[in-house]
């Protein structure tokens, strides 16, 4: 019996892509070796090659203080304590706005009874270092005159109450009074505090 050819030959399909191929005879590129039916050209190594991390940008620092010669950060902006001679305006402003704040800090953790020791010994450390801030340490220990006196009068008043009353509202008009002009001392603005006679000038 004889065998029929096929009807239906198969066709290549033209949109079909087409890749070269090495016959075993033809060398590689740049190789003088025979080519094997496997071997296929190799795709560059940057095809293939990871994309590069995605870093952020390293953050902005600013540059370091550098202090005049010989001197220190720390004593450019307050000087050197118990030092004497006159001051810088921004050394005065410093120890202006301090000398607010410190008897301010060690009158609320006294309780009361340390905040005119700490303006005492500021007003006594620095009252021949600069008008302005003589006149800082001298209010604030005004202040702590006035605070300390009226204190003691509440504490008197406590036996017909009213002292409970008075007590606390001393002590917050302290509070308030001293903030108000550790801020006014740091903007550099001269301010007499309300209601503080000025005993020590």
């Amino acid at each position: 019996m004889t065998q029929q050819p096929n009807p239906d030959p198969v066709y290549p399909d033209p949109a079909a892509p087409s890749y070269p191929t090495y016959p075993p005879t033809t060398p590689l590129p740049n190789s003088g070796a025979p080519a094997s039916p496997n071997d296929a050209p190799a795709a560059p190594s940057s095809w293939n090659a990871a994309p590069p991390p995605n870093y952020p940008p390293p953050a902005y620092q600013a540059p370091a203080y550098q202090a005049p010669a010989g001197q220190s950060a720390w004593q450019d902006n307050l000087g050197t304590i118990g030092a004497s001679g006159p001051m810088t305006p921004a050394q005065e402003r410093n120890w202006a706005m301090l000398s607010h704040l410190i008897p301010l800090v060690c009158f609320v953790l006294s309780a009361g009874t340390l905040g005119f020791v700490a303006a005492l010994v500021i007003y006594l450390m620095y009252k021949d270092r600069g008008p302005f801030v003589r006149a800082a340490a001298a209010n604030s220990l005004n202040v702590q005159i006035i605070t300390g006196i009226g204190l003691l009068v509440s504490a008197i008043l406590m036996l017909l109450l009213i002292g409970f009353i008075t007590y606390p509202v001393i002590c917050v008009w302290a509070i308030v009074v001293h903030i108000i002009a550790a801020t006014k001392a740091n903007a550099g603005e001269w301010y007499n505090p309300p209601l503080t006679p000025r005993i020590i000038k």
